[in-house]
């Protein structure tokens, strides 16, 4: 079972249907009760990063995902739901993320902000392509729609990466905890074969 965390905003119904076009069984997730049963857990995003914590907490949600992100289950956070991972964001200073990755989230250095459209995602600087896009050719469009971005302190945590102002993480992991900046259930084919990815590999 893949819960689905729903804290009142995010793109819910879009990643829950791209389950079910998938054939994997999903629900959501409004409180801990309903993490009971869940094998795989995803955090979308839509919003600010402050708004955001402050929901999770509001819905008694931010410790149980903290707990589950320190046991190193399976996990995939969606663009805010990336940037959530982080220890802080520039975006909302003083308010704290889930610190799963060290580091925190800077606003895009392009002149127009923000991001919103297709780009391309690149295996990072060690060269091998991360699990999640098994079977996606390198350099391969996802769709965006995001002003910050993801700042890691520590290495090894940027699997691939996107140019937008300059390169910035656009996949970043440890273990079995995955995060895209991207939309992948807005992605076509090719975002419905990483969500599969990482059903199935990840």
């Amino acid at each position: 079972m893949i819960g689905i965390v729903d804290y009142g905003a995010g793109n819910l119904r879009s990643v829950s249907k791209a389950f079910d076009f998938l054939g994997f069984e999903s629900r959501l997730v409004d409180g801990a009760p309903a993490l009971e049963g869940v094998e795989r857990l995803v955090l979308p995003g839509v919003g600010a990063f402050g708004q955001a914590a402050s929901q999770l907490r509001a819905r008694k949600l931010f410790a149980p995902l903290k707990e589950w992100l320190e046991a190193g289950r399976p996990f995939l956070g969606i663009c805010l739901g990336l940037q959530l991972l982080f220890e802080s964001s520039e975006e909302s200073p003083g308010d704290r993320g889930l610190a799963a990755f060290r580091g925190s989230c800077r606003k895009l250095r392009a002149r127009k902000v923000p991001q919103i459209g297709w780009n391309t995602v690149s295996a990072g600087d060690e060269g091998a392509a991360p699990a999640l896009l098994c079977g996606i050719p390198n350099r391969s469009y996802f769709y965006f729609v995001h002003s910050y971005c993801a700042a890691p302190a520590e290495p090894g945590l940027a699997v691939a990466l996107t140019d937008y102002g300059g390169r910035y993480p656009s996949i970043a992991a440890r273990g079995r905890v995955w995060g895209v900046q991207f939309h992948p259930e807005k992605s076509s084919e090719l975002g419905l074969r990483l969500l599969s990815n990482w059903v199935r590999r990840c």
